[in-house]
């Protein structure tokens, strides 16, 4: 080891407070700097700035064209990786970190991630084809496998690298210290949003086709004409904000639907909940429902959510197929569960994880070290 900290090129894509780019800077902040730093390249049209702490801690963030300015992109960041003559590149832009990949691959770059968190679902036909497609490419210019879940890394590198042990599951882990609450400042932000003595059923997510905040708002529908008092706390933002802020002004619901927003503090919303609800239609993971179990708060998830997602008996699947009124009586009886942790649950603690993928980083490098002798 020099004095130095290895620098390793961490390819995020657009910035917009989205649940990747929470991971890893969770992972950032919970490695040893003295040891290893990330260098965060990030698309010009992100819609949030850099995380202050971050950069205080010695992170870089760079500025790309957006990726679908590819030509230019791939140009650009080729310029940047020639410059800085890293070792490791990790993309985590899913399916379409072949581009990036191919940059460093023309740079020379010796290890090179392709990380995939999400899978294919719904009814997405041209997004859905694009990834198809582009998941022909995954290993061709990687040379190291990473995936969020099981079924996520199955997917994108298939059941043979899988089974094989190449593909490396990085759990989608968070500070658990983050979700200490304080009973005080959880009640005066409670009387602020108008909820003390309600029942609010939340989610925290994008505005996005794979969260289902259509089938959301169709179950509070049916849980308003069960409990009155029922408030519905939504949580970020996204391209399909505009569409469902138009249906709750439809469905005459403006005066029971709270929108925050994106936020930087997630942490603080999720014990405003009696219960979150998540009816996901794809999902790689689903950072938010582990965040939710570690808060305390009971959770009724998709079974598109995978498994891993699961980690205490305050998790209930549901089906899809099954009518809003299923949903609805299901969150309300789930509000009333006392959540314990299962033994699954630390492997979502950064404190834990970190050290593993610090670990692996150095490793990695000890392996270049080799091939070069």
């Amino acid at each position: 080891m020099t004095d130095q900290p290895i620098r390793i090129a961490y390819i995020i894509g657009k910035m917009w407070a989205g649940g990747v780019e929470a991971v890893v800077f969770n992972y950032y902040r919970a490695i040893d700097h003295k040891k290893i730093q990330f260098d965060f390249f990030y698309d010009a049209d992100s819609t949030v700035d850099p995380p202050s702490d971050l950069l205080e801690a010695g992170a870089r963030f760079i500025k790309l064209p957006p990726y679908q300015q590819l030509p230019k992109y791939i140009r650009e960041l080729r310029r940047y990786l020639r410059t800085e003559q890293y070792t490791i590149i990790h993309s985590h832009l899913n399916t379409m970190s072949v581009f990036p990949l191919f940059a460093a691959w023309r740079e020379h770059i010796p290890v090179r991630i392709a990380h995939n968190h999400s899978v294919p679902g719904g009814h997405e036909f041209k997004r859905n084809t694009l990834k198809y497609f582009l998941r022909c490419f995954a290993k061709v210019f990687s040379t190291d496998y990473f995936a969020c879940s099981e079924k996520a890394g199955r997917w994108m590198f298939g059941d043979r690298s899988f089974n094989s042990g190449k593909v490396y599951v990085l759990k989608n882990a968070v500070d658990f210290d983050r979700f200490i609450t304080d009973s005080r400042e959880t009640e005066e932000r409670k009387k602020d949003l108008g909820l003390q003595d309600r029942f609010v059923i939340g989610h925290i997510g994008r505005f996005t086709y794979a969260k289902n905040h259509h089938f959301l708002l169709d179950i509070f529908e049916e849980i308003e004409k069960e409990r009155d008092d029922a408030r519905l706390l939504l949580v970020g933002d996204g391209e399909l904000h505009g569409e469902i802020v138009k249906e709750i002004k439809n469905r005459a619901l403006k005066e029971k639907v709270l929108l925050i927003g994106k936020v930087q503090n997630p942490e603080k919303y999720y014990c405003l909940n009696n219960v979150l609800v998540f009816p996901s239609v794809f999902e790689g993971l689903s950072l938010s429902t582990v965040e939710s179990q570690i808060a305390g708060v009971p959770v009724v998830i998709s079974k598109a959510i995978p498994e891993e997602a699961i980690i205490s008996d305050g998790c209930v699947y549901m089906d899809l197929n099954e009518p809003a009124s299923k949903w609805a009586e299901t969150v309300i009886v789930t509000a009333q569960k006392d959540i314990r942790l299962s033994d699954l649950a630390k492997d979502y603690n950064i404190q834990i994880q970190a050290p593993k993928l610090e670990a692996w980083y150095l490793k990695a490098m000890e392996r270049t070290k080799t091939v070069k002798s």
